[in-house]
């Protein structure tokens, strides 16, 4: 898939397709696949493996993130069966919907792991990296090299033998995978800030159909929303990677090169900041961001 004037799938060829809006019936099947996943595995969160102390000192099931990665695959597989019926347009699944199963995986797998074993690692990059050069791979340090691995598998699909490109555009998948582990710090805020982004990229690609693959996600995530904000579940980092992932990956797919640094430059900036800055209170501090934190929340 090449980057630039030249992709297939532009932004210009996308305002001109009929499928245009295949992004919102995307939203929807996410939405509803996910929550049946959920009430089905919800006596499995249930088990005491999953148990974690939140944000108020109450025992909630991590982990919970999971869910985006099961839906993602049980969507991805019944389009496969259904074009291999002669059902719908597609006959197997597109580079882009392949890659965000690459990347929603892959955070998924390091998340969880991270989520059930990662008490008393040191917390910022700093620490995980300090942590690796003593010959020590923290579970925070297995998400910075797997991650960084996915990503740069997924920017070399998308832009080829192009270095810089594919480096930079690894960079924002990975540090947008961070940032939506950074922001998880209270119900409902990385759902909340994941859509946020996401139609901050589908208005900047004009709906772009490459981006029905990440929609399915964001409707996964959204549909989890309700018990995430009620504090029946955490994300946790499989789910918070996972999503902040696949926005990054949806902005290296729909947008321009140009738009991408541009995109690469905040996020490395509030991944920057986050280690001096706490967003929270920031967060608490700005009316309209505090507003739309609390809105839903149990308390």
């Amino acid at each position: 898939m090449p980057s630039g004037a030249n992709r297939s799938c532009s932004r210009r060829s996308a305002a001109h397709h009929p499928r245009v809006r295949r992004c919102r019936p995307a939203l929807a099947v996410g939405f509803l696949v996910a929550r049946a996943a959920w009430l089905l595995l919800r006596p499995t969160f249930a088990l005491p493996v999953f148990a974690r102390e939140n944000h108020r000192g109450r025992t909630v099931p991590t982990g919970a993130g999971v869910v985006l990665a099961v839906s993602v695959l049980v969507v991805e597989g019944g389009r496969a069966l259904a074009g291999a019926a002669g059902i719908g347009s597609a006959a197997g699944p597109t580079l882009a919907r392949v890659l965000v199963l690459v990347v929603v995986l892959a955070f998924a797998l390091v998340g969880v792991v991270d989520d059930l074993a990662g008490t008393g690692d040191p917390r910022g990059f700093r620490g995980h990296v300090a942590a690796l050069g003593r010959g020590r791979v923290t579970s925070g340090g297995l998400k910075l090299v797997a991650g960084a691995a996915a990503a740069l598998i997924v920017a070399g699909a998308v832009d080829g033998d192009h270095f810089g490109r594919v480096v930079a555009d690894a960079a924002l998948v990975a540090l947008s995978a961070n940032l939506g582990n950074l922001v998880d710090r209270a119900p409902g805020r990385a759902i909340k800030a994941g859509a946020l982004g996401f139609a901050v990229v589908a208005i900047a690609a004009n709906a772009s159909i490459v981006l029905t693959g990440v929609a399915v996600v964001v409707g996964a995530a959204m549909a989890l929303l309700g018990a995430d904000l009620r504090e029946h579940l955490m994300l946790g980092d499989a789910g918070a990677n996972a999503l902040g992932g696949v926005v990054g990956l949806g902005a290296v797919l729909a947008l321009s090169p140009a738009t991408r640094t541009a995109a690469l430059v905040v996020v490395a900036g509030l991944n920057l900041l986050s280690e001096i800055v706490s967003f929270g209170r920031v967060i608490d501090d700005v009316a309209p961001l505090r507003a739309l934190d609390r809105w839903g929340r149990a308390g």
